[in-house]
């Protein structure tokens, strides 16, 4: 179901917005009156000028708050993770969108003709996506080998948070907003979706639990599964093709109820626990998922 995939990529980057709160936290705290290492010598209301910037709070020692660019790692660090679930989107979409599976069309807004075949359309804006990760990781990764052996307090050397951060920000923003616009842009093609999801015995798993329903041990329903998925294959047919005579000889038990039980239908509504994949759960995580944007 597209949309239930849609939702797992909404939860990592809703966790991702979380961490991005969590991290302004820490980060808006006003260093302004550490000078250069240890305070100042007038008589400032450090509270009340922090409260007129917008300051949550003020730092509580002006040695770390001149010394140490751990906000920036953390920020570099949350924006890495939002890097790794975009980069997954993207790839997601580069093997759908691929003739070899078809499940995704991408308009010409989003990919590209090949410059040698004239029959490829590539696409550019995901495989983008994909390759910015590293940068950011890249920065990420700089920044901690910059301060893991500095000596309190300022160095130089941390004149190269800059770069890091900023660069960071861009690319995390225009990547956000490519990913937006491809999904905008793409199409899922319901016809191949259909049939990849009722091929290749995908539906295995509930046999063995239609068996456990019926009282069979689980792993007898496994093995007993796994001999019916040899012999179909041997017949060159799905589960729900063999005829029920023929599971009958692997199980007396299995009726004429089993091919209910082997429909996509009811494969997915099956899955009816919280987070599931029946149409039930999905809807209610879809009103769930635009009330917490909507906040």
């Amino acid at each position: 179901m597209f949309a239930h995939w849609c939702l797992a990529y909404f939860e990592m980057l809703r966790r991702d917005s979380e961490r991005l709160f969590d991290a302004r936290r820490r980060i808006n705290i006003m260093p302004l009156g550490s000078g250069a290492l240890a305070g100042t010598g007038f008589a400032i209301d450090r509270d009340a000028v922090a409260a007129e910037l917008g300051f949550e709070r003020i730092s509580a020692n002006s040695l770390d708050a001149v010394s140490d660019r751990d906000f920036a790692v953390e920020f570099t660090s949350a924006c890495s993770l939002i890097m790794v679930h975009l980069s997954r989107l993207a790839e997601d979409l580069i093997l759908y969108c691929s003739t070899e599976f078809g499940f995704v069309t991408l308009s010409d807004a989003v990919s590209s003709g090949s410059s040698l075949m004239p029959q490829k359309k590539n696409p550019d804006a995901l495989e983008l996506l994909r390759g910015k990760a590293g940068r950011v990781f890249g920065h990420n990764m700089s920044l901690l080998a910059m301060l893991k052996g500095l000596p309190l307090a300022y160095n130089k050397d941390m004149q190269e948070d800059k770069q890091a951060v900023f660069d960071t920000v861009d690319t995390v923003q225009i990547c956000l907003r490519a990913a937006a616009i491809v999904i905008e842009n793409a199409t899922v093609n319901e016809e191949k979706t259909l049939a990849a999801a009722t091929s290749g015995y995908l539906n295995a798993t509930e046999l063995a639990d239609y068996l456990v329903k019926k009282g069979i041990p689980f792993r007898t329903a496994h093995e007993t599964v796994g001999r019916i998925v040899l012999f179909a294959m041997e017949q060159g047919k799905e589960l729900d093709e063999l005829t029920i005579e023929a599971l009958r000889e692997f199980l007396p038990e299995i009726d004429e109820d089993v091919f209910n039980a082997l429909t996509i239908e009811s494969t997915l509504a099956a899955k009816n626990t919280l987070g599931g994949t029946s149409p039930e759960r999905v809807a209610n995580a879809l009103t769930a998922a635009k009330e917490y944007l909507e906040k």
